[in-house]
């Protein structure tokens, strides 16, 4: 199976193609740019590189989120629009699951994070269970201080994995009282190309046009606006 894999969830924009499970290509960015701008031509160029033509892809597999409500609905959108055009099946693969796939092999916990700011964090809790990454618990939007609490009562070494731990590093040194391992930079940036495979994986959407991002939060604006009509219909 032809499969395409586009992830612009964080400020992390990355694409694959796999042909069943031979990589024929991956590209990864970690820059705050526009990923509007960049997303197309990099999947044109490397599906040039690969050359593979689009009428040959057989799935698209897009990162829904959680993350950068911006990422991921740019992501989503494309994705949707190339499933459309091609007439092709759709898969959506979480965030957080695609980032916790870097901790395969590791003997404990693993807790993937994406910054959510006021000291929030996306975050979830998995396992390596000797052939797959397993989810422990179930993904949130918590604050980072009691998510490290809620862990470090399993009493296992953690795993940490993601690039926003330059913001919650100290809060999960401290709540995790000694238990945490920070992954090394290398290993911190989700790989398009285990995206592609999990995707392979999984059940395609009944519908593509009703398939819709994974936010875990509503946008700060839509936040904002609801509670604006609370206070009118309050007032009122």
């Amino acid at each position: 199976m032809k499969t395409l894999a586009i992830d612009t969830s964080t400020y992390v924009m990355g694409v694959a193609v796999l042909d069943g499970n031979q990589v024929l290509g991956e590209m990864t960015t970690n820059l705050k740019k526009n990923h509007s701008v960049r997303l197309m031509p990099a999947i044109e160029l490397l599906m040039k590189d690969v050359n593979v033509k689009p009428a040959e892809l057989e799935r698209i597999v897009v990162a829904e989120g959680p993350g950068s409500y911006t990422g991921v609905r740019i992501g989503v959108t494309t994705a949707k629009t190339l499933a459309w055009s091609l007439g092709i099946s759709l898969v959506g693969v979480s965030s957080l699951e695609v980032m916790a796939q870097r901790g395969r092999y590791f003997s404990g916990l693993i807790v993937p994070l994406i910054d959510a700011r006021r000291g929030q964090v996306y975050t979830g809790l998995y396992q390596w269970d000797g052939k797959d990454i397993k989810k422990v618990d179930d993904e949130r939007l918590i604050q980072a201080s009691e998510w490290a609490d809620s862990v470090s009562r399993y009493e296992q070494p953690v795993l940490l994995i993601g690039q926003d731990l330059e913001i919650h590093g100290s809060t999960f040194k401290e709540g995790l009282k000694g238990l945490g391992v920070i992954a090394v930079s290398t290993e911190m940036l989700p790989s398009p190309a285990e995206l592609a495979r999990l995707g392979q994986e999984k059940q395609p959407v009944e519908n593509v046009h009703t398939f819709v991002p994974r936010y875990l939060q509503l946008a700060e604006a839509e936040a904002n606006w609801l509670k604006a009509q609370k206070k009118g219909d309050a007032n009122g």
